[in-house]
């Protein structure tokens, strides 16, 4: 029968050259010097790309995150980490602050100030946004109920 010798198994290391014995043999042509350069050159490349796309810009954003809380000041509206918007009360000490959350039932919290996410201004309001979208759909309903096609 045909194939019934001994059998090398098809990726083995006796039938596939290696890859270091490859690179060995390259590497006596003296011809790689400027490659190998490069690879030395490529990691410090590699890690001071990471730092001015990464590092620099995460800094620059704690940074401009930690002057935010610091110059909060009672009466301002802002929105914590967690999304509760509030008006800020009254401070309890100095990395505490009193939050007013609901202003019928005269509801308040106490937050820690590294809490605090975000200042609002009346730009941010969420209730002022609502008004304005539902304008747009009583409109294109009206338009779809009296059957005019402007589109011609």
């Amino acid at each position: 029968m045909p194939g019934l010798g001994p059998q090398t198994p098809v990726g083995s290391h006796a039938v596939m050259p290696s890859t270091f014995l490859m690179t060995i043999l390259a590497a006596d042509d003296g011809s790689s010097s400027g490659s190998s350069i490069l690879s030395f050159l490529f990691l410090p490349l590699i890690l001071l790309g990471m730092y001015f796309l990464m590092i620099r810009p995460q800094r620059k954003r704690m940074r401009d995150q930690q002057a935010l809380q610091q110059s909060i000041e009672v009466g301002q509206d802002v929105v914590t980490n967690s999304g509760i918007f509030g008006t800020i009360t009254g401070e309890d000490g100095p990395n505490r602050f009193w939050l007013e959350i609901d202003d019928e039932n005269d509801v308040q919290i106490r937050i820690a100030r590294a809490a605090i996410q975000n200042v609002v201004t009346p730009d941010d309001d969420p209730g002022a946004d609502d008004d304005v979208f539902d304008d747009d759909e009583d409109d294109d309903d009206a338009e779809a109920a009296s059957g005019d096609d402007t589109d011609n």
